[in-house]
């Protein structure tokens, strides 16, 4: 090889050499801010909600709870498994986004006081008609809201309560509500009656309170009032319902447990189904009796 030819390859080489090694220099070489964050966020967003492989309390399955027995029009047959009523069908729509099939759900008895109160779930999310408050979230988190819901108050047809046209007529009546609910704060903050109110640790029994006449009427929700009314205590009627804040309605959120990494993912797929329609369309399937009621003022 002629030493000019020597020279060049030579050249060649101390180029290639230099040039990789500014390659594995810059690979390691802080980028721009710009870049990393970039590209921090979409790795974060990816793996953290990557479908069907959520940090779940079991992996490859998400525990999902509820409270026994799990009442119509929110569940059917006491059995949330079924797949029908509003919650079990807005569970595994969740699910489904979040990439868990029907097989990989898995449903906890969980007390409904339990669900919020502080300390560490076993679940990944419950679904229980629980109102998203802030007094909650210093215990829990929420998911967005699924159900934008109004407390309704429910009486016998020969109740005194019956003939109530305003918040006001109820103040002489004796009320009942479950314990720990936002029916029990609409009777207390609202309505502020002259009796103290009952206070029952289910709805049954709250039920049965009403057909036997140791209340007068019970708050609960509106399409549950309506679900009374029409297939369990055919002889009380739907009085009225309570006015929502324009600004501020009250919703039912999937609870979390109040350092869960699943919160926003969650969060993101009612999101999803509320856009799509999907939450409307389970609404209208299995909410539809509870029709309007008159609005107590």
């Amino acid at each position: 090889m002629h030493l000019a030819n020597r020279s060049l390859v030579t050249a060649v080489t101390a180029v290639c050499s230099a040039v990789a090694l500014c390659a594995a220099l810059t690979g390691c070489a802080p980028q721009s801010e710009e870049k990393t964050k970039a590209s921090g966020q979409a790795g974060t967003e990816t793996g953290a909600c990557a479908p069907g492989g959520l940090a779940t309390k079991v992996e490859g399955k998400l525990t999902v709870g509820t409270d026994k027995p799990a009442y119509a029009p929110w569940f059917s047959d006491d059995e949330p498994s079924n797949g029908k009523g509003f919650e079990s069908a807005v569970a595994y729509a969740v699910a489904k986004q979040l990439g868990y099939g029907r097989d990989a759900v898995v449903w906890q008895h969980t007390p409904f006081n339990s669900a919020f109160a502080p300390g560490a779930k076993k679940f990944d999310f419950d679904i229980n008609q629980v109102s998203i408050s802030e007094s909650r979230k210093k215990a829990v988190a929420f998911s967005s809201g699924y159900y934008d819901v109004r407390q309704a108050v429910v009486a016998l047809k020969s109740s005194k309560a019956a003939g109530a046209k305003s918040v006001a007529d109820l103040k002489k009546v004796k009320l009942g509500a479950q314990v720990g609910t936002t029916s029990l704060d609409f009777i207390n903050d609202l309505v502020k009656p002259d009796t103290k109110p009952a206070v029952y640790q289910r709805n049954d029994f709250a039920k049965s309170a009403l057909k036997t006449g140791q209340v007068d009427a019970i708050v609960v929700d509106l399409p549950t009032a309506f679900y009374i009314t029409g297939a369990e205590v055919p002889e009380a009627e739907v009085v009225g319902q309570f006015p929502n804040s324009a600004d501020k309605p009250e919703q039912f959120g999937l609870v979390l447990d109040k350092e869960s990494t699943l919160t926003s993912c969650v969060s993101g797929a009612v999101d999803a189904l509320r856009k799509d329609g999907t939450l409307a369309a389970l609404e209208k399937e299995w909410l539809s009796d509870a029709v309007d009621a008159p609005v107590l003022k």
